[in-house]
């Protein structure tokens, strides 16, 4: 007679050793064994899970260690992404993720009297809707990881391309976004971060220290190509390491391949 959670002594030749595995004990939860990342924010966010995207790279990198889910959002600004806060941040129910990247201002940052002035939201609302969705984060989890993310920087000439490809000579003469602007919705993102005390990666700046930026990082002077993916991602990474959530140190959800006895593969999973 074979007890739970044991092994058979012997097996016959037509059959594979039977484990049983002990039953729960009635009413014992099932917790996710394994955490999660979100990232949420705009277009930039929600692109991220294509072919050379930073949220698929991360996602890679925390390949058995963390879930990496997107919720990013097209279009969308820091006023619209407060209805979405109690829908994806519950503040009971589920266990709260592990960390979050808010990546928002781009949209923010359209200028008003041009095309994009529907996004439009003022520098001072800005700066206060990101707060209101840190304070909703916390509310969730006093130890998760929040790092907010700067909007990246404008190629003008970039944004006057694309349109021109879209809609010929009847493209606005006018930028809808200018990366000065971008800056100054940058740089209340930091000075937000700062007065939270929270993790904030100035993409804004990181980008623009490397010669060429505007072709090389940016796909159509806003949204990212492959190597734009790869910088936001270098730095996430970065910021999740520096507070100790490093991959190859995070335990794996379930036994690794090397560590299941194939005689007795129940032992590995006690």
């Amino acid at each position: 007679m074979t007890t739970p959670g044991s092994c058979p002594s012997s097996t016959s030749a037509a059959h594979s050793p039977v484990c049983l595995a002990p039953s729960a004990a009635a009413g014992e939860s099932q917790e996710m064994v394994r955490p999660r990342m979100v990232l949420f924010g705009d277009s930039i966010t929600e692109q991220s899970f294509r072919p050379g995207g930073w949220g698929a790279a991360l996602a890679d990198t925390y390949s058995r260690k963390a879930d990496v889910v997107v919720r990013g959002y097209g279009g969308y600004n820091t006023r619209w992404a407060l209805f979405l806060l109690h829908q994806i941040f519950p503040l009971v129910g589920i266990a709260p993720p592990l960390a979050t990247t808010v990546f928002f201002g781009a949209n923010d940052a359209a200028l008003l009297g041009r095309t994009g002035e529907r996004q439009h939201v003022p520098i001072a609302e800005y700066k206060e809707n990101l707060k209101k969705i840190v304070n909703h984060l916390k509310d969730c989890s006093k130890s998760m990881l929040i790092v907010l993310i700067t909007p990246p920087p404008i190629d003008e000439d970039g944004r006057e391309r694309f349109a021109r490809s879209l809609y010929g000579e009847e493209a606005r003469k006018l930028p809808e976004r200018t990366n000065e602007m971008a800056g100054v919705y940058a740089s209340q993102c930091i000075e937000l971060a700062r007065e939270m005390n929270i993790h904030c990666i100035d993409i804004w700046s990181k980008m623009q220290e490397t010669a060429g930026w505007q072709k090389l990082y940016l796909s159509d002077g806003l949204h990212l190509t492959p190597e734009g993916n790869a910088v936001v991602h270098k730095e996430v990474v970065q910021t999740l390491r520096s507070v100790g959530l490093k991959a190859e140190e995070m335990p794996y959800d379930f036994p690794h391949h090397s560590r299941i006895d194939g005689s007795c593969p129940e032992k590995a999973f006690q």
